[in-house]
């Protein structure tokens, strides 16, 4: 029995991922630095590495 060569056209298959796209990061302001950086990553201010506003590791400590 013969079957059909595509089950859904390649245009129908683009227009329903078309709307799936990445969205834009969250961004927020460090309430102790006034740094904006992304939600849940570590992030840098000058040699110090910071996160969920705390100072994780020294610019001077990691010199060392």
């Amino acid at each position: 029995m013969p079957n059909p060569k595509r089950r859904f056209s390649k245009m129908r298959t683009a227009s329903r991922r078309s709307t799936k796209k990445a969205g834009v990061p969250t961004l927020s302001t460090d309430p102790n630095t006034g740094e904006v950086h992304m939600r849940h990553r570590a992030f840098k201010v000058g040699e110090d590495l910071y996160y969920n506003g705390k100072l994780m590791v020294s610019g001077t400590e990691a010199a060392e």
